[in-house]
């Protein structure tokens, strides 16, 4: 099949997957937005890769919080997006992780174009605007909660096939009508690109963490974080009677909220961008204990998929998350700790970061579990498989 997997972020495990079916014999392009700041995956092809990898969009970051250029380069895009398709000429084409105003752009181009396409469905974004409106958003984003249902129902009834990434996503599809084409694929990461290393390791001497005890997040800070959480949870763990370093690797709004806050607690706190993907593992392996953030009302319409990465890099993880969320039943699993995600919550945690901190063969035995649960549930040839049998199905229909 000549493929098309078109990725918004450039997430690391998509990549991998394309990779996968090009080595199985599939002529395949990777795209991706090259202005959409966050963690990238490996977007180059190697030696004796046949794969190619393109950027499209442009290069330039644009201001999220300034919403009507937001919404003009998201127009943009999904012209961009159709001509790119136009351009590569696929059998299939797979998108994920596309904003709301580019996919309806992309769904109808493709529906008069009459070419088959799967939704990759990473996030709900209609329920999220709902979720947080009133909230972290003003209450007349309902309005937009609204658009969004009808645009996102609207896509995905013309979608050929979606692909869910949890079964809480299902509900969602019974109520648009679109719950029988839907298969639940779940997310992972790639083991053979993130793999654990020593907690001293090159990156953690050059930025001078390799003889502090340190927590670390790494990855995307937005509505569905509380980034003050993470500065209030190092001040917990330190009134608790164990120093430790906060290290956050992030871009955007949220580094001035996690600074500020740090200013106001006291708390020790290194801020960096974001990484070269090659260093992920060194950056990972750089934390005693690894933190995920997700808002109770994220909780049904998204799987933090950092979850997935720490347990690649074996380390102990701490979850700020809803339980019923599934990257929380993973956390469980590894031996980890995951509570709601509320300053309530914060003692506890840190009672529990202490321990961690104090004993060695603990956080070994924790890091090992980890990467245990990751080697079992993380097997790419079979999600691979998956996505090659569906992907084909749609071809055949065509």
């Amino acid at each position: 099949m000549r493929i098309l997997v078109h990725d918004h972020s450039g997430h690391p495990f998509q990549a991998e997957l394309s990779r996968e079916l090009s080595r199985r014999g599939h002529v395949v392009t990777h795209s991706f937005v090259e202005g959409y700041v966050s963690g990238k995956g490996r977007l180059a092809a190697g030696p004796g890769e046949a794969i190619t990898f393109e950027g499209i969009g442009g290069a330039k970051p644009v201001d999220n919080q300034r919403l009507l250029q937001r919404l003009g380069r998201e127009l943009r895009r999904g012209g961009e997006l159709v001509r790119h398709v136009r351009q590569v000429n696929p059998d299939i084409v797979m998108v994920s992780n596309v904003q709301i105003p580019t996919l309806v752009i992309f769904a109808f181009a493709m529906a008069v174009l009459r070419r088959p396409w799967v939704l990759w469905h990473q996030d709900v974004y209609a329920v999220a605007v709902k979720s947080f409106t009133g909230k972290k958003l003003p209450k007349r984003f309902a309005v937009v909660a609204w658009a969004f249902e009808v645009a996102e129902r609207w896509c995905s009834r013309r979608a050929s096939a979606i692909v869910a990434i949890a079964p809480s996503f299902v509900p969602v599809h019974e109520k648009w009508g679109t719950a029988d084409k839907v298969t639940v694929i779940p997310n992972w990461a790639p083991l053979d690109e993130i793999v654990p290393t020593e907690r001293k390791n090159d990156w953690s001497i050059e930025h001078e963490l390799d003889d502090v005890p340190t927590m670390v997040y790494s990855g995307t800070l937005g509505l569905k974080h509380n980034p003050a959480l993470l500065v209030r949870l190092a001040r917990a763990v330190h009134d608790a009677g164990t120093p430790v370093r906060l290290v956050v690797v992030n871009e955007g709004p949220a580094v001035e909220v996690l600074r500020a806050e740090a200013d106001r607690l006291g708390v020790p706190v290194t801020l960096l961008p974001f990484q070269p993907y090659e260093r992920l593992p060194e950056v990972l392996g750089s934390g005693d204990v690894l933190v995920v953030l997700l808002e109770q009302e994220a909780g049904a319409f998204s799987v933090p998929s950092k979850t997935l990465s720490y347990l690649c890099a074996g380390r102990p993880v701490l979850g700020l998350m809803p339980g019923e969320n599934l990257a929380s039943a993973l956390v469980n699993r590894a031996g980890g700790l995951v509570l709601p995600p509320a300053d309530a919550s914060l003692d506890e945690a840190a009672r529990w970061v202490s321990g961690v901190l104090a004993d060695r063969d603990l956080r070994d035995e924790l890091g090992e579990a980890s990467r245990d649960l990751a080697e079992q549930e993380f097997a790419l040839a079979e999600c691979a498989s998956r996505f090659e049998r569906l992907l084909a199905a749609q071809v055949e229909r065509r």
